[in-house]
C-alpha cells in the first residue's frame, strides 16, 4: 500500500495519444524506391540523399521534373525509365518505398503490395496509407529539427519550422560539430565502459559551461588541452584554453600562470 501511495504522489507525463513516434531513421547505405518524378518526389529524394540512402527512381523519363532529371544525369540516383511494376518490390533488401504520383488507384495498389511485403511505405498526400510522414526540416550541418503535424497541416509545419530556425544561435551546427569531435576524442582518452557515467556528466558540464560562440571557436588544440581536465572532472574557463594555445592567448594582457594541475590518462 505504501508503494502505491508513493507512486500516486509522483508526477508523470500525461499521455496525449494520436501522435507519431519521432525518430531519426538511419537509412545510410540502404535501398529506397521512389515511384514518381515530380516536385514531391524531388523533395523526397533530397531528404534521402542527405541521409546517404541508395535511391532508385521508377518513372518514365517524360515524367521527370528538372530537378529529378538532374539527379539522374549526375548519377545521384538510379533511374528506371518506365511506370511502376510489382516486380520493382522484389528486392529483399528494399528498406522503404515512397510513392508520389497523381494516380490514387495506382498509389493504393502499390501501398497494398508494400503492406503484403512488410515494406514501410509513404503515399504522398494520403495519410491513411502512410507508415510514416515527412515533416518540415531545418538543417544546419549535424543539426536537424523536424516539425510534424501528423499529415494534417504541412504548410503550418513549414511556417513553424522557419520560426524555430530564426530563434537558433548562428553557427549552431558548427558548435554541435565541435562537441561531437570532443566526444570522439574523449572516448579515446576514457574508453572503458565503466566510465560512461563520468563521460556523460563531464560532457554535460562542458556543454553548460561554454557559450555557442566559444564552442564554435574551439580548435583541435583547445580540445586536446580541455581533455587534460577530464581526469579531475573539472571544466576550465574558455579563457584558460585560449591561454594554453601554442601561440599564446588572443589577449596580450592574459597570462596563464600554470596554477591548474594537469592529469593525463584514465
Amino acid at each position: 500500500m505504501a508503494e502505491s501511495n508513493s507512486t500516486s504522489s509522483q508526477k508523470f507525463p500525461e499521455i496525449q495519444g494520436g501522435g507519431s513516434l519521432i525518430i531519426a531513421w538511419q537509412i545510410k547505405g540502404k535501398k529506397v524506391l521512389v515511384v514518381g518524378g515530380g516536385e514531391v518526389a524531388a523533395g523526397r529524394i533530397v531528404h534521402l540523399l542527405n541521409a546517404d540512402a541508395l535511391v532508385t527512381v521508377v518513372c518514365p523519363y517524360s515524367g521527370l521534373n528538372p530537378e529529378v532529371a538532374h539527379r539522374v544525369s549526375q548519377k545521384q540516383v538510379t533511374h528506371i525509365n518506365r511506370p511502376f511494376h510489382p516486380s520493382d518490390l522484389s528486392d529483399a533488401a528494399l528498406a522503404m518505398v515512397l510513392v508520389a504520383i497523381d494516380d490514387p488507384a495506382a498509389s493504393t495498389m502499390i501501398w497494398k503490395l508494400c503492406k503484403e511485403r512488410r515494406i514501410p511505405a509513404n503515399i504522398a498526400d494520403v495519410p491513411p496509407e502512410c507508415d510514416f510522414y515527412f515533416g518540415s526540416v531545418h538543417r544546419d550541418g549535424p543539426l536537424q529539427i523536424m516539425v510534424s503535424t501528423n499529415g494534417k497541416g504541412p504548410r503550418l509545419a513549414s511556417m513553424i519550422r522557419r520560426f524555430i530556425a530564426r530563434q537558433l544561435p548562428k553557427n549552431a551546427g558548427r558548435a554541435i560539430e565541435s562537441i561531437g569531435e570532443l566526444r570522439g576524442k574523449l572516448r579515446k582518452v576514457a574508453p572503458r565502459p565503466e566510465e560512461g557515467s563520468k563521460r556523460m556528466q563531464w560532457m554535460k558540464d562542458v556543454s553548460d559551461k561554454y557559450t555557442w560562440g566559444e564552442m564554435c571557436e574551439m580548435t583541435e588544440e583547445d580540445m586536446d588541452n580541455l581533455l587534460t581536465f577530464y581526469a579531475g572532472g573539472t571544466v576550465p574557463e574558455f579563457d584558460t584554453l585560449r591561454g594554453m594555445r601554442a601561440g599564446g592567448a588572443d589577449d596580450d594582457d592574459y597570462e596563464f600562470d600554470g596554477s591548474f594541475g594537469f592529469s593525463v590518462g584514465c
